[in-house]
C-alpha cells in the first residue's frame, strides 16, 4: 500500500464531504477552503508517514515523538478548530491563556468537520451518535474552550445525537447561523 496515496485519498474524501455539508448549510467559501493546509508539505508528509486509515495520523505522530508538528501547523491555520482561538486574556489583573469565543460560522464548520471525520474514520460503523461520543470522551481535557463555544458545540452535537443530521443541518442553516 502506498501510504502517501492512501492519505491523499482520505483527506480528499474528508474535504469533499465537509464541502458538501458546508454547502448544505450555506457556508460556501468555508466549504471550498476547508483543510487546504493538509495538502501543505508540513502536514502532508506527516500524514503520509503515519497514515493508518482508521484515525488521525497526528495522533500516531504524537505517540511516537511526544508532539504533532502537523497538528500545531493545522490548528494555527484553520479557524474551525477551537484550539485556533486560544489567546491571552486577563483575569483578576493577571494574564492567563484562555479560549476566545468562536464566531458561529466556525462553530458550524467545526460540527460538520466532526461529523465528516467520524464518517471517514468509522466507515460503515458510523451513526449519528459517534460525534457526540467522541467529544464526550475528551471533553474533560478541553478546559481552555470558551464557555459559550462549548455550550454551542454541546447543544449541536446533542441535537445531532438525538434528532439526526437532517434536522441538525436545517437548524444550523436556518437558526444557528442567523444568530437566533
Amino acid at each position: 500500500m502506498n501510504k502517501a496515496w492512501e492519505h491523499f485519498k482520505t483527506i480528499t474524501r474528508h474535504k469533499r464531504m465537509v464541502m458538501q455539508y458546508c454547502f448544505r448549510i450555506g457556508l460556501f467559501k468555508q466549504g471550498l477552503l476547508h483543510d487546504l493546509s493538509k495538502y501543505s508539505p508540513t502536514e502532508f508528509r506527516v500524514g503520509a508517514k503515519y497514515y493508518q486509515g482508521t484515525r488521525s495520523p497526528n495522533n500516531a505522530e504524537r505517540e511516537e515523538s511526544g508532539i504533532s508538528t502537523a497538528w500545531l501547523h493545522h490548528k494555527g491555520r484553520n479557524k474551525h478548530h477551537f484550539e485556533y482561538w486560544i489567546d491571552y486574556g486577563e483575569k483578576d489583573s493577571k494574564t492567563v491563556i484562555e479560549g476566545m469565543q468562536m464566531p458561529r460560522n466556525y462553530v458550524a464548520e467545526m460540527i460538520v468537520d466532526r461529523i465528516c471525520a467520524s464518517r471517514v474514520y468509522k466507515g460503515d460503523a458510523y451513526d449519528q451518535h459517534k460525534p457526540l461520543a467522541y467529544y464526550n470522551a475528551s471533553k474533560e481535557n478541553m478546559w481552555f474552550i470558551h464557555k459559550e463555544t462549548k455550550r454551542q458545540m454541546e447543544y449541536l452535537l446533542t441535537m445531532l445525537d438525538q434528532q439526526g443530521e437532517r434536522k441538525t443541518m436545517a437548524y444550523i442553516r436556518k437558526v444557528f447561523l442567523k444568530g437566533k
